[in-house]
């Protein structure tokens, strides 16, 4: 019985998908919940399973080709003749063994009808499931083979080009190209960012933070805050995420959005994180980042990167958000001007910590700074308010207990 192998469900922010790769090829023998096929989506990639053991037939959406909710990838044929083959290779292995030379007989596991139509048909015989006596391929077995291949024509040829994330390394002195489709992921972030700088007013205000104090508490408590939360390690991002939290709650309109002619204000913080893949920049986003404590945030971010690096992450993970944050210091930045992942109001982002010479009452101080960029929309936000936001920001990492006293 064929079983349609079907594409998610997506939710209404996704219109369609792009077949990535299939894992499986037609006459492979799959086993239920095994991984067939990913399919990309603007978001993230979904990975679709089998719902059946058998075998794999016809492949209906080849690598490249773009799906709708719901619709038809492929089949597997239930219970079909791969998924037999495993038991069937003992049997046929003691039959070679007893009789290596049977009379009249080219190839112990062939017959020679089958040998003769799969080298016509470029089928190598021994990827074809035999049905016959002992495990033997039969002229009907290859017979099912050509017509599997030829149903599916765009399924070989695709996956060679399927890894096209990594940027490709040359010799030196070749002076030659490769062209390579954009992913999905990537193209949907080139598309937002561009309307972003199109649609919005945007601005950027700069500051910088003393992260002395910051990082005074971070290495007196980090052992004690690891072996109490379970192996949580404390890092700086949870405490970004806490400042910015009381920042947005005295500063509505930094984590408001426009929706039309209307100003939509969030009774919340859903802070999302940036993180970089191999697919490109991914959001995923903290829910109700103001009632996380120091841990939950440290421990939501650990594992939103480790699925942004094998990508596991939903699609609900990185829906919504009223303000995100951003830290370009992980690679080296010391300054950039972020932009604005529509339709929030501001992003912070962050930079590298590098030791300077600063002037502390009347003294010449050597101190780790780091700077500050607030991109906001000027639609929404007025100077005064953006730079309050990041002053607040800034008076709430140099001062930790302000956290803990909300002054």
């Amino acid at each position: 019985m064929a079983i349609e192998i079907k594409a998610p469900t997506f939710p209404e922010s996704v219109a369609d998908g792009t077949v990535a790769t299939w894992h499986k090829q037609p006459g492979d023998a799959v086993k239920r919940d095994e991984l067939i096929v990913d399919i990309e989506t603007d978001k993230v990639v979904l990975e679709v399973l089998a719902t059946a053991d058998g075998v794999l037939g016809a492949i209906v959406k080849g690598e490249g080709d773009t799906v709708l909710s719901d619709e038809v990838l492929g089949s597997i044929v239930e219970g079909g003749a791969a998924a037999a083959a495993p038991a069937a290779a003992a049997p046929a292995a003691a039959a070679q063994a007893a009789a290596p030379a049977a009379a009249g007989e080219d190839d112990p596991v062939a017959a020679p009808a089958a040998r003769k139509l799969a080298e016509e048909n470029g089928i190598n015989i021994a990827s074809v499931a035999g049905t016959g006596k002992g495990g033997r391929v039969t002229k009907e077995d290859v017979v099912a083979a050509v017509a599997a291949k030829k149903a599916a024509p765009a399924a070989a040829p695709a996956k060679a080009a399927a890894p096209a994330a990594a940027a490709p390394v040359f010799a030196a002195g070749d002076r030659v190209e490769k062209r390579v489709p954009m992913t999905r992921v990537r193209a949907t972030v080139a598309k937002r960012l561009v309307e972003a700088q199109s649609n919005m007013a945007m601005l950027t205000t700069f500051n910088e933070v003393n992260m002395k104090p910051i990082m005074d508490l971070r290495s007196k408590y980090k052992d004690l805050f690891e072996k109490t939360h379970n192996g949580v390690r404390l890092g700086f991002m949870s405490f970004f995420v806490k400042a910015a939290t009381e920042a947005l709650k005295r500063f509505p309109a930094v984590n408001a959005s426009i929706d039309g002619g209307d100003i939509v204000y969030h009774g919340y913080s859903d802070v999302g994180v940036a993180v970089s893949s191999d697919r490109g920049l991914v959001v995923p986003v903290l829910r109700n980042a103001e009632l996380m404590s120091l841990a939950e945030i440290e421990n939501g971010i650990a594992t939103f990167g480790k699925k942004a690096r094998d990508g596991k992450l939903s699609i609900d993970e990185m829906t919504g958000g009223t303000f995100t944050i951003t830290n370009g210091g992980t690679f080296g930045s010391l300054l950039s001007t972020p932009i604005v992942n529509p339709p929030q109001a501001a992003i912070l982002g962050m930079h590298n910590i590098n030791e300077r010479p600063m002037a502390v009452k009347g003294e010449v101080v050597i101190l780790p700074m780091m700077y500050l960029a607030l991109s906001y929309d000027h639609r929404l936000i007025d100077g005064k308010e953006a730079v309050s936001f990041l002053v607040t920001i800034k008076n709430l990492l140099e001062d930790p207990a302000r956290l803990l006293l909300d002054i």
